[in-house]
């Protein structure tokens, strides 16, 4: 019997692979599509673009714009690093100019994010999990992600009191 073992290269390259393949399927789409928000447009873009850096870090991504039937409001990326549970937060822009992208998740959408959290905290099987927010912000330059932003914990469970 011949043993035949996935090297890293290999998996970087079909995660590159599939990224491309992806990224042209979306163009397609939009191309198809085109009463959709250049913001809105711009926000998938930058989600899917988080998408693959968190998965060429290593992380298991379990699910992309999560939503739950009892609130409104999505969870952009639900990840796993290593034994974490993160609920991942993109804020997508096309300059700096005005103000950082983080600066956006102010303390009402983290409010939110913590009632979806706790939507889908309820669909495990085990609560007692580590868990994070974090805040990924994707800066685009000609139409491409040129830096990506990660801040690991950006805010807990509770919000701190001044």
């Amino acid at each position: 019997m011949v043993r035949q073992t996935i090297t890293p290269m290999f998996l970087s390259f079909r995660l590159r692979l599939m990224e491309s393949a992806m990224n042209a399927l979306e163009r397609a789409s939009e191309r198809r599509t085109p009463g959709r928000a250049a913001h809105l447009v711009t926000g998938l873009r930058g989600e899917r673009a988080a998408f693959f850096w968190l998965r060429h870090r290593g992380y298991i991504v379990v699910a992309r714009a999560w939503r739950s039937g009892r609130a409104p409001g999505d969870l952009d990326l639900i990840a796993w690093q290593g034994s974490t549970l993160c609920f991942i937060e993109v804020k997508t822009r096309t300059t700096r100019a005005v103000a950082p992208a983080h600066l956006a998740v102010d303390s009402r959408k983290r409010r939110v994010l913590r009632r979806l959290a706790r939507h889908y905290m309820r669909q495990l099987p085990t609560r007692d999990v580590p868990t994070r927010f974090d805040i990924l912000s994707v800066y685009f330059e000609k139409d491409e992600p040129a830096a990506f932003e990660h801040f690991p914990g950006a805010f807990d469970w509770e919000e701190a009191q001044r």
